[in-house]
């Protein structure tokens, strides 16, 4: 698969609501670590929402649409600190994306640079507090990089793939600066970051969605 159509958009939306149902009771036990525990239901919650609000409105109305459709209902149905902040990233996704009809390497270079800047201006966060943005940065780059490279959309997600699960690793050795988790500290120091593990999660099924 070299694009992503609406159509495709709203089967993946189906793979993701699929993934993160499975991955709840994880997400749950690693958000408790040092958290409130509540990631996997707010997560499962969110796209369970947004796939069915995605296949209601259907492909004919266009990925901008959807996706700002799938982030308005997010906000709405998990109203949590990672649940605004992924319907947030979800929101200027469908901005940045106005006027596509699909999705190739430059498209998704957009997509996920957007919603990056999104949820960094929204929770106030940079590269290096151990929140999702260190799963998102290194996944903007490498999109961006091998879309100047000229690489097509699967060979590109795929790169992006590495990237993040490299940016995951890097959170172990950090200290949280956010949310509950920044009250435990030097705690929090070899811990994977629950919200960057949703990261790796969200671009691992896109590339897998278009690789097949």
């Amino acid at each position: 698969m070299n694009q992503i159509s609406s159509s495709d958009l709203i089967r993946l939306f189906d793979d993701w609501k699929a993934l993160f149902a499975k991955e709840r009771d994880f997400l749950i036990s690693l958000d408790g670590k040092v958290g409130d525990s509540d990631l996997g239901i707010t997560m499962s919650k969110a796209f369970a929402a947004a796939a069915e609000t995605v296949a209601t409105e259907g492909e004919a109305s266009g990925i901008p649409k959807l996706l700002r459709s799938a982030g308005a209902i997010m906000a709405r149905t998990a109203p949590s600190t990672m649940g605004t902040l992924t319907a947030t990233g979800f929101l200027r996704a469908g901005k940045a994306l106005d006027g596509t009809d699909s999705i190739s390497t430059a498209e998704i270079a957009t997509f996920w640079r957007a919603y990056r800047d999104g949820i960094a201006e929204r929770g106030k966060a940079k590269v290096g507090d151990k929140t999702l943005l260190d799963v998102l940065d290194p996944v903007a780059r490498a999109l961006e990089e091998a879309n100047a490279a000229g690489k097509l959309l699967g060979e590109a997600l795929s790169a992006a793939v590495v990237a993040a699960e490299a940016g995951l690793e890097s959170t172990k050795a950090m200290v949280a600066q956010h949310g509950k988790a920044a009250a435990f500290q030097e705690r929090t120091v070899g811990l994977q970051d629950a919200g960057a593990t949703v990261g790796v999660l969200l671009i691992s099924a896109m590339a897998k969605f278009v690789n097949g």
